[in-house]
């Protein structure tokens, strides 16, 4: 989900408690199989990945990665809801895109070994994995299916950057939060999803740059066309294709 839009965000309040991986553990079994790479690996590069994965619980409002800081971990996120963003020199903040369950990201900055250009920061509380910048390049040396994997995430995510622009220039705001929403149901990005999407409409309006209430009356309206159906707790898609091309009203 993406929009160029300032908007706020919510506050880091967690400037007291330990920083992240100092709170890192190992992955459980379960976790570990959440984790959509890892079945694509060989037995001795799941070992090697296996055996440097950690996992760290974000609360809500904490930073993941902060702009400017050099980029050791690849990350992905097993449960919860974060989100990427900048902060322009006026000190708003511009949203670019959500990151619910399943997906992975950061790849390019890994990749080149650069600092991040981005912020990284849990909507919601969120169980996030990461794996170690040398590890990371170490698969990319010895993995083919684990290069393809890497090179799809990178494909996807200029497509998804490219449509993002013309989410933010269209004037319709039903239209911007069906486009958004088709973007969070992506299967390649964020397979964890699945047909339901576990998010709030404040932090609905987080993503797309929208007020909560009209957020909530988009959503009402493509409740109505049949589009998507609100359930207690999240969002279930009924057609995913609508989401993505057919134009709405309002």
């Amino acid at each position: 989900m993406f929009s160029l839009r300032f908007n706020l965000q919510p506050r880091d309040t967690m400037r007291s408690r330990a920083p992240l991986y100092h709170r890192q553990r190992r992955p459980t079994e379960a976790e570990t199989h959440a984790i959509p790479w890892m079945a694509l690996l060989a037995p001795a590069e799941h070992e090697r990945a296996a055996q440097d994965l950690k996992i760290a619980d974000a609360d809500a409002g904490e930073f993941v990665c902060r702009a400017g800081r050099p980029a050791t971990y690849w990350f992905g996120v097993i449960d919860g809801l974060l989100k990427m963003s900048s902060d322009s020199a006026q000190g708003q903040t511009m949203t670019f895109t959500g990151i619910p369950p399943g997906g992975w990201f950061g790849e390019g900055t890994a990749l080149k070994r650069e600092s991040y250009r981005y912020n990284i920061q849990a909507l919601r509380k969120s169980r996030v994995a990461g794996l170690h910048v040398e590890t990371f390049h170490w698969l990319l040396d010895n993995s083919i299916a684990f290069n393809r994997f890497v090179m799809n995430q990178l494909n996807e995510r200029l497509g998804q950057f490219i449509a993002a622009r013309e989410i933010d220039r269209m004037p319709s705001p039903n239209l911007r939060v069906a486009r958004s929403l088709a973007a969070l149901f992506n299967p390649v990005l964020y397979p964890g999803v699945g047909e339901v999407l576990s998010i709030t409409q404040q932090e609905l309006a987080y993503l797309v740059g929208l007020s909560r209430q009209r957020v909530n009356e988009a959503l009402s309206a493509l409740a109505a066309e049949g589009s998507i159906r609100i359930e207690y707790g999240g969002l279930r898609v009924l057609d995913l294709g609508a989401l993505r091309t057919q134009v709405f009203a309002g």
